[in-house]
């Protein structure tokens, strides 16, 4: 056998071994990449379920810090009053790079709320967080690029339409009394003061540890509950300040032809399904078939519970309704709890103590003051709003707001004969203590019965507006609540008590 022919055969063997070798690699090799395949698409499905399924989950987990870190990673954009910052951030060396500080952090609490590393934000704090931290898109000048290179944007600027005389006449005003302020310009429905007493520094609760722990706790243990936005977040009875609502609607459905025309109003009144009899606050007023002029001097139950029967369930409501009540949402952006007036009635005695601010009636500060400022307004009710602008951190402004209508809840003719009687409330009836030297004033009182069977000491309230002169507009209309537990009950009145503070925010815009 040719030595060539067995080389020939060795050859073909090392031939066949090598393409099996090969073979076997190669199937090696399909399976491995079959397995990095099933691997990576693992993985895809996984960062899948993370990134997109399960992220809002592992973002609101109160164990994940990312946000909170890079909230607090550079110095906050501030809140501004009049032009003036009344935040500020501090460096802190700890974890959390910079803390929120406050400038007269009792005095403007109802207006900014606080930004709390360890209880999060409130307020304009709140709902302006993202311009405040940077994170806003609109505060980008290049989006795209600071996407990619993930360069933090400086938080911008929120300006308040807030006048910090105003507001420091009405925080003065309230002292150590409980309650609350609401001044608006009644023709933008720019807030012009917005107070609440007892308040709080939120400076205390801004940072983390066991002393933002302990005020956190003293301040929720406190039975004055200094937190609660008094002004936008608390209803009250509204008593004899809702006759301005009631006396509209008599007026604009002509249950009345005047403001000087006897009413047909007996003394006491009795609805027709109750023998229980309403009656006035002084038996010595002559409220039995009194004008709407002296029935609104002298705030004349009387009067304005039949007026209310007289213009019917649905009157009532669509008139309360046109001047804000039962609003669900409002914002100004801060949200603000809805005023109350009762749309299902089930009967006459019922709608008689609604229309006097009774029964089911309840309203914040700052819609009372709604109500004055569309009086003053001539019957427009503007939009209530709490920012002016807000700004990139040099000043650029990315975002304005322009005045906006509410409504119409009572024509000029009305309005100019609710004005009469308001003028005619401070020069001559129960609200005299609200009188401005050389101005025009229109008010009205109120005194609001509290707590079961109205066993508790009642509420006061004023509602008013001022204007320089009998031609100009009215620059300010205001409302102000004082529930001073402290006031012997026959000391408590709406012009005793509530119509000095609201004289003095009046007087503060007045001086410009």
């Amino acid at each position: 056998m040719s030595p060539f022919g067995r080389g020939s055969r060795r050859e073909s063997r090392d031939a066949s071994v090598a393409g099996a070798v090969r073979l076997s690699l190669s199937r090696t090799a399909r399976r491995a990449g079959l397995f990095c395949l099933l691997l990576i698409l693992l993985l895809l499905i996984n960062c899948s379920r993370v990134q997109v399924v399960r992220s809002k989950g592992y973002d609101d987990n109160p164990a994940n810090q990312r946000a909170t870190l890079a909230r607090y990673a550079q110095p906050r954009g501030d809140i501004l009053v009049g032009g003036r910052a009344v935040t500020g951030s501090r460096a802190t060396g700890g974890t959390f790079d910079y803390v929120r500080t406050y400038t007269a952090g009792p005095l403007y609490a109802p207006v900014t709320g606080f930004s709390s590393q360890t209880y999060g934000n409130t307020l304009l704090e709140g709902v302006e967080d993202g311009v405040l931290s940077g994170t806003d898109s609109r505060l980008a000048g290049f989006a795209l690029l600071n996407a990619i290179t993930r360069d933090p944007v400086p938080g911008g600027k929120v300006l308040t339409t807030i006048n910090a005389k105003a507001q420091q006449a009405a925080f003065a005003g309230l002292g150590g009394k409980r309650g609350a302020v609401a001044a608006i310009e009644p023709a933008t429905g720019r807030i012009l003061a917005l107070a609440s007493t007892p308040s709080f520094d939120p400076g205390s609760i801004a940072g983390t540890g066991s002393a933002t722990v302990a005020a956190w706790s003293a301040l929720n243990a406190r039975a004055t509950q200094p937190m609660l936005n008094r002004a936008l977040r608390q209803t009250y009875p509204p008593g004899s300040t809702f006759k301005i609502v009631t006396a509209s609607a008599a007026l604009t459905d002509g249950v009345v032809d005047g403001i000087d025309t006897p009413t047909d109003s007996p003394d006491p009144y009795t609805p027709s399904d109750t023998t229980t009899p309403i009656t006035n606050e002084s038996a010595a007023d002559a409220c039995q078939n009194a004008t709407l002029r002296y029935a609104m001097q002298v705030s004349c139950n009387t009067v304005f519970a039949k007026l209310g029967d007289d213009v019917g369930e649905a009157g009532m409501v669509r008139m309360a309704q046109a001047f804000g009540f039962n609003q669900s949402a409002q914002t100004i952006p801060v949200g603000v709890v809805p005023s109350v007036f009762d749309t299902s009635m089930t009967g006459q005695a019922f709608l008689a103590l609604s229309s006097i601010g009774q029964y089911n009636t309840a309203a914040t500060p700052l819609q009372m003051a709604e109500v004055g400022a569309a009086v003053a307004d001539n019957g427009t009710l503007m939009q209530p709003q709490l920012v002016a602008s807000v700004t990139r951190s040099d000043g650029r402004q990315v975002q304005g707001f322009t005045p906006r209508t509410f409504g119409q809840p009572i024509s000029p003719t009305v309005a100019a004969e609710l004005q009469q009687m308001m003028v005619n409330v401070v020069t001559n009836g129960t609200g005299t203590n609200a009188a401005i030297p050389g101005a025009v004033v229109g008010g009205k009182t109120g005194t609001a019965q509290n707590g079961v069977n109205n066993s508790g000491t009642p509420y006061a309230w004023f509602v008013a507006y001022a204007k320089p002169s009998p031609t100009a507009a009215s620059p300010v209309a205001v409302a102000v609540v004082i529930e001073d537990s402290n006031a012997t009950r026959a000391d408590v009145s709406g012009g005793g008590l509530a119509a000095p503070v609201a004289r003095a925010v009046m007087q503060a815009v007045l001086n410009g």
